[in-house]
């Protein structure tokens, strides 16, 4: 029995074959989200993804992954052997009767001939492949997992102190903005071929997705000289500093908050001195030509010796009455009862294992087209109904 919803969204209508691994899933998550009538293709047995952690352990499907309630909302699922003749045939059928695009990270490579063939019968097609490095170039034949693609990227080189190694982002966060960038090629040669009825073959390299996403760091390089407080092309790994020096984490009292003299830093200076916390802040050499980046870092560090006395609560609403854009920084803990994100309905309710758990929203707010998420299906569960569709015996 399938466990797909009704069509509804702004891309209702539209047909997805889903091919994708961590590289591409979100993309796919993305366009199923919105209406989207997305197939994922799974082999017996069910997606390996399936079993990703963290898992709901208690649940009666012996611990069903969170992690694939959340990147397989909205599909439905078909198991196809493509290591048969038989089920690479099965594929194809599926893809040319009933695919408007497909997502891909590299299964069509083993039947690329067929499936260039298919292309020249539906000229309209769309097909975009997520790979690790793209498919020129002397990594072209290498996978990365998240950790290594966001190190050869660049957002875990500029990570962590200059005294500690890099760090990892926070979840896959790399494979996400690939997977980003897959759903809005997707779109975009939809829209193409909507305008002069051919398809395209769009190829999403995760490596040139991550990168493009570092604009502080190519700015470091190329406009360093243009930029005050850079002393070098290479820009250093400093904790929560941001890259300009005027925005940074700092502990208080009861917790983190996040700060910066912007915008205007005599405003607070003056704030502090009604703290008598300003310590050198006063000396007449800060107002000198020149000196405007080194008293935004000692402006911070003076900040830094003032926070631990304070209550991070009180000083945020603090800042908040004063126009300081100062802001409260959670522990993950604490993110699921955060009051903006209820307000905002971020929270939704997902089925897993026969249960209900919260999970985030959409990451966008469409007034005509609500959004709406619906259940990962079981494996293999529309296997009959979508080979009846194509016609299948």
């Amino acid at each position: 029995m399938t466990t797909a919803r009704a069509a509804s969204g702004p891309l209702a209508g539209l047909r997805v074959v889903d091919l994708t691994d961590e590289r591409g899933i979100y993309g796919a998550k993305l366009l199923a989200d919105l209406g989207a009538d997305v197939v994922r293709v799974e082999p017996p047995g069910g997606d390996p993804l399936r079993q990703r952690l963290p898992r709901l352990e208690d649940s009666p499907g012996a611990g069903e992954s969170l992690w694939y309630a959340f990147f397989g909302s909205n599909r439905r699922s078909i198991e196809i052997d493509l290591g048969s003749s038989e089920g690479r045939e099965q594929l194809l059928a599926l893809i040319r009767k009933r695919a408007d695009a497909v997502l891909d990270c590299g299964t069509l490579e083993a039947m690329r001939d067929e499936f260039e063939a298919l292309r020249s019968e539906r000229p309209e097609l769309v097909s975009v492949d997520v790979s690790s490095f793209g498919p020129d170039g002397p990594w072209k034949d290498y996978l990365a997992p998240d950790l290594v693609a966001g190190a050869l990227g660049g957002t875990v080189a500029t990570t962590g102190d200059a005294d500690t190694p890099p760090l990892n982002a926070f979840g896959e966060l790399n494979f996400m903005v690939s997977g980003i960038y897959a759903a809005i090629a997707t779109l975009a040669a939809l829209r193409h071929a909507a305008r002069n009825g051919v398809g395209q073959r769009v190829d999403v390299s995760t490596h040139e997705c991550i990168a493009s996403c570092l604009e502080h760091v190519f700015m470091w390089y190329w406009y360093g000289e243009r930029i005050p407080t850079c002393d070098g092309p290479v820009l250093p790994r400093q904790g929560s500093l941001h890259w300009s020096r005027s925005y940074v984490v700092l502990n208080g009292g009861n917790g983190a908050i996040s700060v910066t003299p912007w915008p205007d830093p005599q405003a607070q200076l003056m704030w502090l001195v009604e703290n008598d916390a300003h310590q050198d802040l006063l000396d007449p050499k800060w107002q000198e030509p020149g000196m405007l980046p080194k008293f935004l870092i000692r402006f911070l560090e003076v900040l830094g010796e003032w926070l631990p006395s304070q209550d991070v609560r009180e000083l945020f609403l603090e800042a908040q009455q004063r126009h300081a854009p100062y802001g409260a920084v959670l522990p993950v803990d604490a993110v699921a009862e955060n009051p903006q994100l209820k307000a905002r309905d971020w929270w939704v309710p997902y089925q897993v294992g026969g249960r209900e758990v919260s999970g985030p929203g959409a990451p966008y707010a469409l007034g005509d087209t609500p959004w709406s998420i619906g259940p990962s299906s079981e494996v293999g569960a529309d296997t009959a109904s979508l080979l009846a569709e194509i016609g299948w015996d």
